[in-house]
């Protein structure tokens, strides 16, 4: 009897392995690749890592933004107007090897932040499923998915999703803890069940 509970726990672990596994995916061909300042976007890509499983890169530059507000708006502004992509110091290997990109960042100036237009710039992504994420002050997403959807012509654009961050300008920082973050875990379920990444 002993033996035969034994073996009764083994395979209904071996069968609840093979079920989590099922329940996502192609997780070995996913690449979530995001941009943060406030860590909320961070925040939001870590809850989508932790369904989907792949690969959670984290965008960073050469020269990073200055820390200060104002600073890091008249340069994005800058950025924006003359279409000056920074130069990124992350460097992701054998991104051919991944068939779903996750891509998520906070709405700057309502567009979408010039280092993930280096980032969509510099890795070609043609016949790969681009899954946008977002998260904004409240304002909305601007033109940024427009932008995405232009930087992207020959890839599979899914649903996105978009969430309420911090507004940097009257000092509300990070949001996606306690109540706000559980709301965001839920979301993000739902919609990644709705566009077909983890099943039903």
């Amino acid at each position: 009897m002993i033996i035969t509970a034994s073996l009764f726990s083994s395979c209904s672990k071996a069968q609840s392995t093979v079920k989590q596994e099922k329940d996502v995916l192609n997780k070995n061909s996913i690449l979530i690749v995001y941009l943060t300042r406030t860590k909320n976007t961070k925040t939001v890509a870590q809850i989508i890592h932790k369904q989907t499983g792949g690969k959670l890169i984290e965008l960073e530059l050469q020269n990073p933004y200055p820390a200060n507000y104002k600073a890091i708006v008249d340069q994005v502004a800058k950025e924006n107007e003359t279409d000056f992509l920074p130069a990124l110091n992350t460097k992701i290997d054998s991104i051919e090897k991944y068939d779903t990109v996750f891509i998520g960042f906070p709405t700057w100036g309502m567009q979408l932040p010039p280092p993930m237009k280096s980032f969509l710039s510099q890795y070609n992504l043609k016949g790969k499923t681009i899954i946008p994420f977002n998260t904004n002050a409240g304002y909305g997403i601007g033109s940024s998915f427009d932008k995405i959807k232009e930087l992207c012509t020959e890839c599979k654009r899914l649903e996105r999703f978009s969430s309420q961050g911090g507004k940097k300008r009257d000092e509300i920082l990070m949001v996606m803890e306690g109540e706000k973050k559980s709301a965001a875990k839920k979301e993000i379920q739902t919609w990644l069940k709705k566009i077909g990444i983890l099943k039903n």
